[in-house]
């Protein structure tokens, strides 16, 4: 008889209202010896900046519950970030839900009996989505939009996945920055992988959220996904994605329209205005304004065919959103052609302009994760034994296997450098120049690094760059010319691990006796010395 799975729940969030709600259905949840409760879950806040702490819970249960902070670097890191801090609990599999999804009652028996029929090579299982839909009158443009997840292949919203897959293949591509398309990119390289993927038998309840008029417009951001798609699947990405195409070749016949009408009336202004301009250019005899004459009808033509075409397309796609939609005498169809009509007219050219700046930002996309090309570490604690407030240089000492950890990252060709906290000078313990010679000591010990960054300021001072704030990272990164996605921190405490996280770097946490044993437990990757830390980041 199989034994029940061992498994975890991750739940990105930004707060939303209806994030309570979803936790009371997992909390109504029935178990068994055969059914067992998850050994935690895991909210990850990706709530960008500094906020206040998340409040949940998990209602009539005394399962684990615990929030980790994402810093609003989107649903993808924030799953990275919430699987790779449950390597505590170690469970086998990670069931990722989203924050605004019901389950229904049964949902936990259905996970674990679909986790348990499994086999050995299978990667990931993916519940049913099923979305309400109004029973008294047709849905609208947003409804039928999220009905669409019901036809979603791998979507996250209920995809458990084994965890030894998701190790394999360093998680989601923190790369896309919603909740779109990330999903579908780690489906296929954990097919890639070896790894089978299966649909089990348990559902969820995906209720359509109230929207905004604008949302439908927003949602073209998702095309500059769709270039970092090609990018690293190739042109046939939706195929092998299972991926549905959409209207995009719609969407560039449009503008292509608009802009040939454009081009037309400021080419037949220019010409009209230049023949006004020639001396006699009422005269028949004058062939230069003839010329230019027929160049403006010319061009009016070519402008009367473009504006034909945008007016044509427009039409067509105001149309195609519009007719399945509630008709009139329904009390929602005035509110439906007000937001039809404005986003109709604007969004190929919000789509067209996000799938532009993909192709831009992504021409150099390399497959994920990506690699390492600078290692930052702490210093107090990390490189140097933490003598606190130390302003001496003779009382410099290396941690064990600080100049081998320094040495093997030069020898790899990455660049090395310095974040540290120094509130001893906000402290009035010490001055800058005694951070400096400090520094200086730790330099020709090391051999030399190739940036130094520290932060002068007290906790209270609320500025950026003491750690857990970011600044520190994005500072030394710049410093070396690379992007804080680039760089791995290594360091011995939270903080370090924190401000990582919140720069988009990879952290790296080496524990020593003063870490905390929550630190531990809420750090992506723990390992216990620092040449293990560089031989992780160099492999």
């Amino acid at each position: 008889m199989s034994h029940a799975p061992r498994w975890a729940v991750v739940v990105p969030t930004i707060s939303r209202p209806c994030l309570q709600a979803m936790l009371d259905s997992l909390a109504t949840q029935r178990t068994d010896d055969s059914h067992p409760a998850p050994a935690e879950v895991v909210l990850v806040d990706d709530r960008p900046g500094t906020v206040d702490p998340l409040t949940a819970s998990l209602p009539g249960v005394d399962w684990p519950l615990r929030v980790v902070r994402g810093y609003g670097r989107g649903p993808a890191a924030a799953r990275n970030r919430g699987w790779q801090a449950t390597h505590e609990t170690d469970p086998t599999w990670i069931s990722f839900l989203d924050d605004d999804v019901i389950l229904p009652d049964g949902w936990l028996v259905g996970l674990v009996d679909d986790l348990t029929a499994c086999g050995s090579d299978t990667g990931a299982t993916q519940g049913s989505i099923r979305v309400p839909r109004p029973t008294d009158r047709p849905p609208t443009d947003w409804e039928r939009n999220v009905a669409a997840l019901e036809g979603a292949d791998w979507a996250t919203a209920d995809m458990a996945y084994r965890r030894a897959a998701l190790e394999q293949v360093a998680g989601f591509d923190e790369r896309f920055p919603r909740a779109f398309r990330e999903d579908a990119d780690l489906a296929l390289r954990v097919r890639r992988a070896g790894w089978s993927l299966t649909r089990g038998a348990r559902h969820i309840i995906h209720p359509v959220r109230p929207a905004d008029d604008g949302v439908s417009l927003r949602l073209q951001a998702g095309n500059a996904d769709d270039a970092l798609m090609r990018r690293l699947h190739g042109p046939r990405w939706r195929e092998v994605a299972q991926a549905p195409g959409g209207g995009f070749g719609y969407h560039v016949a449009t503008v292509s329209g608009a802009l040939v009408a454009a081009s037309g009336v400021a080419t037949a202004f220019a010409a009209s205005a230049w023949a006004r301009a020639v001396p006699g250019a009422g005269s028949s005899s004058r062939p230069a304004a003839r010329g230019a004459t027929g160049t403006a009808r010319v061009a009016g033509a070519v402008a009367g065919v473009g504006a034909l075409a945008w007016a044509g397309l427009t039409a067509r796609f105001l149309a195609i959103r519009l007719g399945p939609g509630p008709r009139p005498g329904y009390p929602e169809f005035r509110a439906e052609v007000r937001r039809m009509v404005p986003t109709s007219l604007t969004i190929p050219f919000a789509a067209v302009r996000h799938r532009i700046d993909g192709w831009r930002r992504h021409r150099d996309a390399t497959p994920w994760p990506p690699t390492p090309r600078a290692v930052l570490f702490d210093r107090d604690g990390t490189l140097v034994r933490d003598v606190p407030y130390n302003g001496d240089p003779a009382e410099v000492a290396l941690m064990p296997g600080a100049r081998e950890a320094v040495d093997r990252a030069r020898a790899a060709g990455l660049p090395v450098g310095v974040v540290s906290n120094q509130s001893g000078v906000a402290r009035g313990l010490l001055d800058e120049a005694a951070v400096r010679a400090v520094n200086a000591r730790v330099d020709e010990l090391l051999g030399g690094m190739d940036t130094w960054r520290y932060c002068p300021h007290g906790p209270g001072d609320g500025c950026g760059c003491r750690k857990p704030e970011p600044g520190l990272i994005t500072r030394a990164a710049a410093d070396l010319g690379v992007d804080p996605r680039h760089c791995v921190v290594i360091g011995d405490i939270g903080a370090d691990v924190e401000a990582a996280l919140a720069a988009g770097a990879r952290p790296v946490l080496v524990p020593t006796p003063v870490t905390r044993r929550e630190e531990v437990r809420d750090a992506p990757r723990a390992v216990p010395d620092l040449v293990t830390a560089v031989d992780e980041v160099l492999h």
